[in-house]
């Protein structure tokens, strides 16, 4: 893993843009410390699709209805 500078990667960004893409991978680091790592973006190739959960979900009836006991938390009564 290639360890560099802020300063030289400002400098050098389209150098290590297509550095990442070839597969290397590069750690920004400021003053000796790491603090990001610069790779590859990789598209996935399917759309997740919408409502994957239907039909394996239960909401209860009662879901939306007012409990007493949180009601007194706030009003003290």
């Amino acid at each position: 893993m290639k360890v560099v500078n802020v300063q030289e990667a400002k400098t050098h960004l389209s150098r290590l843009m297509e550095e990442a893409v070839a597969g290397e991978s590069i750690l920004l680091a400021k003053h000796g410390k790491p603090l990001v790592r610069l790779s590859a973006y990789i598209p996935g190739n399917e759309e997740r699709p919408l409502g994957g959960f239907e039909g394996r979900i239960r909401i209860a009836e009662d879901f939306d209805a007012e409990d007493s006991r949180v009601g007194e938390v706030f009003t003290g009564q």
